[in-house]
């Protein structure tokens, strides 16, 4: 199984910070915030693969939650183009920019994915996530 990058939010810095450790010894990559607000905004661009919450924080509108998980129209489709996208920033952030790698699991090569890279502007916006995952995680 390959290891997970992990958005970890909750208040309770004990049980924050053992919930981390044990991630990170399972090989996940781990940022963890007891900051709603700061976790809001490491969401954009979407580069965590699950995210572990405290449904007890008040800020938290579970029936928006539940609207999002659980929709009752589905979201209308996106453009191919946004979809091919989507999919290369995200196989570019499993790589961790490692283009030669990511041209062979899109099955391209890399000249096709850098002008691809250049034609949708990836890369060009700084991140939201300004962190870096500790020596251990």
């Amino acid at each position: 199984m390959r290891p997970l990058h992990v958005l970890l939010l909750d208040r309770d810095a004990e049980r924050r910070s053992a919930l981390a450790a044990a991630l990170r010894a399972a090989g996940h990559r781990v940022f963890d915030t007891p900051d709603p607000a700061v976790a809001a905004a490491s969401l954009d661009p979407p580069e965590f693969d699950c995210l572990v919450l405290d449904l007890r924080l008040p800020e938290l509108d579970l029936a928006a939650l539940r609207g999002v998980l659980a929709p009752t129209v589905p979201a209308a489709p996106s453009s191919l183009e946004a979809a091919e996208r989507l999919h290369i920033a995200r196989t570019l952030a499993h790589t961790r920019g490692n283009r030669r790698r990511a041209a062979l699991i899109l099955g391209i090569s890399r000249s096709t994915l850098l002008h691809k890279i250049r034609r949708y502007g990836i890369g060009e916006q700084p991140s939201a996530i300004s962190h870096q995952p500790s020596a251990d995680g």
